[in-house]
């Protein structure tokens, strides 16, 4: 049974003692056993909040304080028979909410086809062989294969390594990458120290390497963190701050004036019925019944002029606050590229030829009067591995030297060949 050791635990043991505790080896695990600890652990991947229902998004329009106002005001309309009143009231109100409803609702289930979309990937080792696999399907004790640019999947004690860094800003706030090696540290280092284990969403800006799998989903240091960020409260925008404030004004405001109304009907010896009728009919005029809807409609505007611009908004009130973004710092791997490599041109002996052809598919061919050395070293000096797949080619291993491989196979060359020929 693999034991649910710290992170911390594992930088202190040798490789050996960590392949042994985590009941694994260097040839990784066989595909029954990781189903078999998939089952005992669930996914690779942080906890999330239950999904939103359409009611839930639907009551949620009716938050705003100044709404609340109106819900009270339909109710006292209906009271005292002003139904006409109540009504038109009552129908802002719905036309407010279903309006409300209907971006949200939609931007809800664009960002779930997003997130399924942009899911992560790692390549383990499998029964001895190199897999590509869905990370969320990464178990304790799997062996895990690092390469230059890619994103890793879970916390691992590292068993092999070359010039291998990392950036683990995220994590840490240091801004430069981290050198990392797979000896023996003394154990309950700090994160930052710990050199000999990688963690889940830190990046990897040099070199290779294999680790093998210590923690997953929350049990990973990122997922600790995921989960303290879960319990703070959600900080209202700046837009709703105001509206609750104009709210709670104009509903202070309005109870003053018809206290005011009402005594002074009164001490002027009116009616104190007809008084507080009179003084409840001026609250309910009071109230800017069309604001919500006047609010809601200009932030919809705002909403499909950002969705001309490709920004997805989940949350109407959000619109002011990215409306004042002028700066957006984003990955741009897999987000505003494919993440995919390709060798167009090739300068050689003072010449530039040109390579047809995109992305990791051998389809494509060299300009005449090449020279097969260049392309010779790119294949052979390559630790990539082209595979085809029914959504097309790609490549395990550094996306680099994926490209070089491709354009080794336009030239005419296979890497097997080419390996067998000068074996390492």
């Amino acid at each position: 049974m693999v034991k649910r050791a710290a992170t911390a635990d594992y930088a202190g043991k040798t490789v050996e003692d960590s392949l042994e505790a985590l009941c694994s080896s260097e040839v990784g695990l066989t595909k029954n056993e990781a189903a078999k600890r998939l089952r005992q652990y669930g996914p690779n991947e942080l906890a999330k909040k239950q999904s939103t229902t359409p009611l839930q998004i639907f009551l949620a329009q009716f938050k705003s304080f100044i709404v609340l106002i109106l819900v009270v005001a339909t109710a006292i309309s209906a009271a005292l028979g002003e139904w006409l009143d109540a009504t038109v009231i009552f129908v802002i109100l719905i036309l407010n909410a279903v309006m409300g409803f209907i971006q949200e609702f939609k931007a809800e289930k664009s960002i779930e086809a997003l997130q399924r979309l942009a899911s992560l990937q790692a390549v383990v080792l499998r029964d001895g062989k190199e897999t590509k696999v869905d990370a969320k399907e990464l178990v304790p004790g799997d062996i895990i294969v690092l390469e230059t640019g890619e994103k890793i999947p879970a916390d691992a004690r590292i068993i092999e390594a070359i010039n291998l860094k990392t950036q683990e800003g995220a994590l840490t706030g240091e801004s430069m990458p981290v050198e990392k090696q797979d000896g023996v540290l003394k154990a309950g280092l700090p994160l930052g120290d710990r050199s000999n284990m990688v963690f889940s969403g830190t990046i990897i800006t040099n070199g290779r390497g294999k680790a093998t799998v210590s923690s997953t989903g929350m049990q990973t240091e990122i997922g600790k963190i995921a989960g303290m960020i879960e319990e703070a409260k959600a900080e209202l925008t700046p837009l709703q701050k105001k509206l609750a404030h104009l709210g709670k004004f104009l509903g202070l405001v309005t109870i003053i004036i018809c206290i005011i109304v009402f005594f002074t009907g009164w001490l002027r010896g009116g009616d104190p019925v007809d008084m507080f009728l009179a003084a409840v009919s001026l609250a309910v005029a009071a109230i800017p019944e069309g604001l919500p809807a006047v609010i809601t409609i200009a932030l919809g505007i705002g909403v499909q002029k950002m969705i001309r611009k490709n920004a997805l908004i989940r949350k109407l009130p959000s619109v002011e606050t990215l409306g004042a973004v002028t700066v957006i710092c984003s990955d741009k791997t897999g987000t505003l590229t494919h993440n995919e490599m390709t060798v167009t041109h090739v300068f050689v002996n003072g010449n530039v030829l040109s390579v047809t052809g995109s992305g990791y598919s051998p389809d494509g061919k060299v300009e005449r009067g090449f020279d097969p050395l260049l392309f010779r070293i790119g294949a052979l000096c390559n630790d990539a591995h082209l595979v085809q797949h029914k959504q097309g080619w790609g490549v395990i291993g550094d996306p680099t030297e994926g490209c070089l491989l491709t354009a080794a196979r336009k030239a005419g060359l296979r890497e097997e060949a080419l390996q067998k020929r000068f074996a390492r």
